[in-house]
């Protein structure tokens, strides 16, 4: 769905599709790299992005919730 640049879900779709594209980066940067300490950096970076990203669609589903119950 689109969102207008007013709505609130319109910058969490957007931010939580950039934090993604990190995360995946990250992730696929971590097989390309032998050194420990940079696949042990770029493995945290990825897991805290992941817990931001379930942040962010939780929040967004408790405002469609909250939309729902407001057109009802």
């Amino acid at each position: 769905m689109a969102y207008t640049e007013d709505n609130p879900r319109y910058h969490l779709v957007k931010i939580r599709a950039m934090l993604n594209g990190v995360m995946r980066h990250c992730r696929e940067d971590m097989g390309k790299i032998a050194e420990p300490k940079t696949q042990a950096l770029f493995y945290t970076t990825a897991e805290v992005l992941n817990g931001l990203i379930t942040t962010y669609s939780r929040y967004e589903k408790e405002l469609e919730e909250k939309d729902g119950r407001l057109a009802a």
